[in-house]
């Protein structure tokens, strides 16, 4: 799938510093970054409004749970995607598309395992169904 788009919301602490050094040249897909103070601050309604303007997929990568500058940010964030992930599945768009990475800042090469593992969701799961109901 060469025209995935895939949107990033990136923790500032840690993800953000790694996703600099953005995707490799072998992945075929667009991905957005969006920082984040904390993943912690992932809203619900920023996950499913970027499903709507057309992402395919959307990834969260926070601090691992153990070492989260914000004490509970990454927990918390995975506790709100759970809670998306089921939304995504009612409405027939799938919650597999919505993933959480957990990456710790000094682990560079971790953003090109993320965007690769990505694109091989898109690969998997094709575009959005959202943009067939636009179409």
């Amino acid at each position: 799938m060469s025209d995935g788009k895939v949107v990033g919301f990136v923790c500032r602490m840690c993800a953000l510093i790694t996703s600099d050094l953005g995707p490799p040249a072998d992945v075929n897909v667009t991905i957005e970054t969006i920082e984040l103070p904390c993943a912690g601050k992932v809203d619900g309604r920023l996950l499913l409004e970027a499903f709507e303007k057309g992402a395919d997929a959307v990834f969260v990568a926070g601090c691992p749970e153990h070492e989260c500058m914000n004490v509970k940010g990454s927990l918390r964030a995975r506790k709100r995607l759970e809670h998306i992930q089921e939304i995504l599945d009612q409405v027939g768009v799938g919650g597999e598309r919505l993933v959480m990475y957990n990456v710790s800042g000094t682990h560079g090469p971790r953003f090109a395992h993320i965007a690769r593992e990505m694109a091989g969701l898109l690969e998997k799961l094709g575009p959005s169904p959202l943009k067939a109901r636009k179409a």
